[in-house]
């Protein structure tokens, strides 16, 4: 029996899942499709570390330890299941509020980018909040967990890191590459922006076929039906991007994202990963 394909919202215990809900909340009634949260517990997160002094100790006195360091182990597995159920019930209860149809939950132990791998064959969209817990704690403006999820998944990934705003005007950052013709495709051939205005950007160097391959953006949105405006503007494609966002009041982006390896991104940087945080904006992700 095929099981129908979902939006996955993977939310933790931060301020951003509720962002993550509503945006995947608004993913799913356009899409129509079923919605479904998930929350990782990772084993190796709230489990205080326990110097194991057992080897020192008599027999009995060993013993005894170890059955009350399994009891405190197993009351803070059950306290953190008990808050995970009653955080993930709250946010379907929001779901479901703001008119999804069909809304679950889930919970499991374990690590979260192994997870959603083994859950990817049957997800039409994720949903993630750009920061999280981890980075709450530690002030990063990049939730740790974002590239490697990225890099790791075949399919769109929407990020958020503010409060729903219904949107209104798509941003797509275009180059003429495979990935971006896939969004373009995507967008055409898809029902999550039907109705909105798609602004095609092509920024940086100037292009001898960049005409061309804005023509056939053109084309391929306005054969789905929609309002497609395109335009080429010289400059740090950043910088310029950051700006149109503003100027134009886009209220969402769509890119490619990492078409470099890991280790040139580590010898020369990550132009997704400054976008992602110059850009405020929910932005959908393909690889």
């Amino acid at each position: 029996m095929e099981t129908e394909d979902r939006i996955l919202a993977c939310v933790d215990q931060s301020r951003f899942a509720e962002f993550v809900a509503d945006y995947a909340s608004w993913a799913a009634m356009r899409l129509k499709l079923p919605l479904e949260f998930l929350h990782i517990i990772d084993r190796q997160e709230g489990n205080p570390a326990v110097r194991d002094r057992s080897g020192a100790l008599g027999i009995d006195t060993r013993e005894a330890l170890l059955n009350t360091l399994s009891e405190a182990d197993e009351a803070r597995s059950r306290s953190a299941r008990e808050q995970g159920r009653l955080f993930l019930t709250g946010l379907r209860e929001r779901a479901m509020a703001a008119g999804v149809q069909t809304a679950d939950i889930r919970q499991r132990h374990g690590e979260l980018l192994q997870t959603l791998q083994e859950q990817q064959q049957n997800v039409e969209l994720f949903v993630l909040g750009r920061r999280g817990e981890s980075a709450e704690i530690t002030q990063r403006d990049l939730g740790r967990h974002v590239e490697s999820m990225v890099r790791s998944l075949d399919k769109p990934i929407l990020t958020v890191s503010q409060a729903f705003r219904e949107p209104r005007q798509v941003l797509i950052a275009f180059d003429g590459s495979a990935v971006t013709r896939k969004g373009v495709q995507m967008v055409a051939e898809g029902s999550l922006f039907t109705g909105l205005p798609i602004h095609v950007l092509m920024s940086g160097k100037s292009r001898a076929d960049g005409e061309r391959q804005l023509h056939w953006a053109r084309e391929r949105l306005e054969a789905g039906g929609f309002e497609a405006h395109v335009e080429m503007i010289p400059g740090d494609p950043e910088s310029v991007i950051a700006r149109t966002i503003l100027e134009r009041d886009i209220d969402m982006l769509v890119m490619g994202a990492y078409g470099h390896s890991p280790i040139r991104t580590l010898l020369f940087g990550s132009k997704t990963a400054d976008l992602l945080r110059s850009a405020s904006i929910p932005t959908l992700l393909m690889r």
